[in-house]
């Protein structure tokens, strides 16, 4: 069963944000369901549903219709796979999540 909408926002700094995206990128193609850009934006498909990406003012914001354990597993992958490739916890603000000055520092 596919459960509710799901989002979940990254804050990403704008200050450094085509070397974000370029270090993001290699990251979105390792990630299960890889599909590819459409109209720009980044996107997964999956049993039971799809991910799809999108730059908003504040970060980078993932939405999808997934079983919930798909949606968990997946996210938890890129929260994991994005801190390390970064250098910073990725995470949602409203949980206490801050982003540095710089991608490097």
């Amino acid at each position: 069963m596919v459960g509710a909408q799901e989002f979940f926002c990254v804050h990403l700094n704008i200050l450094d944000e085509q070397k974000v995206w370029d270090r993001l990128e290699g990251l979105y193609r390792d990630l299960p369901g890889w599909q590819g850009f459409v109209k720009g934006c980044p996107l997964w498909r999956m049993d039971g549903g799809s991910i799809q990406g999108s730059v908003e003012p504040g970060g980078l914001q993932l939405s999808g219709h997934l079983p919930g354990p798909v949606w968990e597993d997946w996210l938890e992958r890129f929260r994991r796979e994005a801190s390390a490739l970064l250098g910073y916890a990725v995470g949602e603000p409203e949980e206490g999540f801050a982003f540095p000055k710089s991608v490097d520092g």
